[in-house]
């Protein structure tokens, strides 16, 4: 394994343990050419997982690819990438423990936004706007009228009928 900050190929492990669900293992390394230190993670190599697009393709699943889209729904969110990490742990563990070799983009997409939804509102609306593909802003204050309506309910308040509230109101 090369450094990921000056590309050297020797390291020490300082740490090594097993994630919250005990799917892989994380390791801290440390770069004996630069001192750095990174994360790695070993998983258990299983059978190939295809996702079924919205168009009937079939695609390998692809761990990176789900990493990047909640990234980008998490960007600029106090959300630690260990968090992130524990969300897409959690979303492939889901599939994974349902012993299916395919699983559909909605699936995939639904766990996101069941975990973000729980997590980060702003980071949930974000992702939700590209998954669900929002094309106007009806559609928008809909989704933020049922995740108001949620939020009251979940807090013991009623929900309200009018919508978010309005600056000065």
């Amino acid at each position: 394994m090369n450094c990921p900050a000056c590309g050297h190929g020797e390291d020490k492990v300082v740490d090594s343990r097993s994630t919250k669900d005990n799917t892989a293992v994380r390791r801290r390394r440390e770069c004996l050419g630069c001192g750095k230190r990174f994360t790695t993670y070993e998983y258990i190599e299983t059978t190939p997982l295809m996702v079924i697009k919205k168009d009937g393709r079939r695609e390998p699943f692809k761990r990176d690819k789900l990493k990047a889209g909640i990234l980008k729904a998490c960007e600029k969110r106090p959300i630690s990438p260990e968090t992130i990490d524990e969300i897409v742990d959690g979303v492939e563990s889901v599939i994974q423990k349902n012993m299916r070799s395919e699983v559909t983009s909605r699936d995939v997409g639904e766990s996101v936004m069941q975990a973000l939804s729980d997590l980060d509102e702003v980071a949930y609306v974000r992702f939700a706007s590209v998954y669900r593909h929002f094309k106007d802003v009806n559609q928008f204050m809909e989704e933020l009228k049922n995740l108001i309506s949620r939020n009251e309910q979940w807090n013991g308040r009623p929900a309200r009928q009018d919508g978010p509230k309005e600056p000065g109101e």
